[in-house]
């Protein structure tokens, strides 16, 4: 692991659209899974998420929704969960455990996003203690190792997804980061909402490159 370098702060995410509502949520989801399904996942994966009719739709190059989400988060598990941690999380994220409530496929390193009730400090997990730990040893440092402290792990993996709750926006938006502890890299986006975005816009891109390659 290496000290953490420049935070970066795309673009392109300041003016994606902050979904909000359940529905919004559900929308987006739907064609992020498609995506996935699509550009993302292997052989492998691929397998394990399909049934051998939507495989064979896959292949012939028609559309397969899927998906890869959980069942909408009970308000009330919503509530405990934010008691717990002793904040209210921000709309998106509201938004987000409503229309489902954790998800398992991500265009990142990362596993997946938690569950409302798996939602904790990056400081009280043990992965992210030791990552806290080994970067407090590293002299220079020191306003990143604080901003971990203060965080919320919302996915883990290889990297994280955090939320700060100190760095609030006008619309009620929580300040959100990819975090590469392997690499250093700290990306800053404007919402949780903007983190899904970035991951989508990716995969458009690349789904965009594929077509191209075969209308060549």
């Amino acid at each position: 692991m290496i000290g953490v370098s420049e935070t970066t702060e795309p673009e392109e995410n300041e003016v994606a659209a902050v979904l909000t509502t359940p529905e919004e949520w559900r929308v987006f989801l739907e064609r992020y899974g498609e995506l996935y399904v699509k550009v993302r996942a292997d052989e492998e994966e691929l397998v394990d998420l399909l049934d051998d009719d939507q495989l064979e739709v896959l292949d012939a190059g028609g559309r397969v929704e899927l998906w890869l989400g959980e069942v909408p988060a009970r308000e009330e598990a919503l509530v405990a969960s934010e008691e717990r941690l002793g904040v209210r999380f921000p709309p998106s994220l509201r938004g987000f455990f409503l229309a489902s409530d954790g998800w398992t496929r991500l265009d990142a390193w990362v596993d997946g996003v938690h569950p409302c009730g798996g939602v904790l400090w990056m400081r009280d997990s043990d992965a992210g203690r030791r990552v806290i730990e080994i970067y407090d040893s590293i002299a220079g440092n020191e306003d990143d190792v604080q901003l971990f402290r203060r965080s919320v792990e919302i996915a883990r993996g290889e990297d994280y997804w955090l939320l700060d709750p100190t760095d609030v926006g006008p619309d009620g938006e929580w300040a959100a980061y990819e975090f590469a502890p392997k690499y250093g890299d700290l990306t800053k986006h404007p919402s949780f909402s903007a983190l899904f975005h970035s991951g989508c816009e990716s995969m458009d891109e690349d789904e965009d490159e594929d077509e191209d390659e075969d209308e060549g």
